[in-house]
């Protein structure tokens, strides 16, 4: 267990540095859907694998719904990050982030 925080750590430092650079070039007032292309692009430079907006499925009660959620990015298949273009954040989207 011990291993694999310190690998989502180490992924997550990763990642907390291919977004800050990609800030540092393009500052703010962008669209959520061009921080998610340029971010892309900062983990393809890097060598960071992952996988980009995929459907969360989940079974209630028996009932599967294919698309529960959709998250932006899956980093090295243990990381999620949701990008967000906004100047605060407001409880509905903690609540998405927490989800």
């Amino acid at each position: 267990m011990r291993r694999i925080l310190m690998d989502e750590n180490r992924i997550s430092g990763r990642v907390i540095g291919a977004a800050i650079d990609m800030h540092r070039i393009l500052g703010s007032r962008l669209l959520e859907s061009t921080y998610q292309q340029c971010l892309a692009r900062e983990f393809e430079l890097r060598g960071i694998s992952f996988r980009r907006e995929l459907d969360i499925g989940l079974d209630y009660k028996g009932l599967a719904v294919g698309r529960a959620c959709r998250i932006d990015f899956l980093v090295c298949e243990r990381v999620v990050v949701e990008v967000k273009a906004v100047e605060a954040v407001w409880p509905v989207q903690c609540s998405q982030l927490l989800t």
